[in-house]
């Protein structure tokens, strides 16, 4: 395999994989060089792990196989259109590219949620669902500058 729709199919065949043995709809599979360096499935049914998305898992493993947490030298492949969380942290992890096979509306249509999340996060904050709010600390010494110094900032 070597295209970007191989590495798709790989990634529905895994979600196809996790449907059949119980669990939700998604794989990923995260590639380098060409190489896979992880494949990994939605594990919310076996783990009772909110967080347990596929992406997540692919990234963990991937950051593991090659010993950094920065993976900006990989790609993304998504059985569905990744959620917020899976997005952001493909962000953090530095991940430039991403493709996904299904859309979140496909999902939706079939009971799946995370379509209306994406609209919920692009209002302000007061106006969504789960209240988020900034509440200052004056009296406590913030932890930034410490992190700053250590990173000789």
């Amino acid at each position: 395999m070597n295209g970007h729709e191989d590495f798709l199919r790989e990634a529905v065949a895994i979600a196809r994989q996790n449907v059949a043995e119980g669990g939700r709809p998604y794989g990923a599979v995260i590639v380098r060089d060409g190489e896979v360096v992880a494949r990994a499935a939605n594990t919310i049914h076996s783990s009772n792990d909110p967080t347990a998305h596929a992406e997540l898992a692919a990234l963990r493993a991937a950051s593991r196989r090659l010993g950094r947490p920065k993976l900006d030298d990989c790609v993304v492949y998504a059985s569905g259109r990744p959620c917020p969380m899976c997005h952001a942290a493909m962000r953090l992890a530095g991940i430039r590219e991403a493709y996904f096979a299904f859309t979140a509306e496909e999902a939706a249509a079939h009971g799946l949620l995370s379509a209306g999340i994406y609209a919920e996060l692009c209002r302000p904050l007061e106006e969504q669902p789960m209240p988020v709010r900034h509440l200052a600390l004056s009296d406590e010494a913030s932890p930034y500058p410490d992190w700053a110094a250590r990173q000789g900032g």
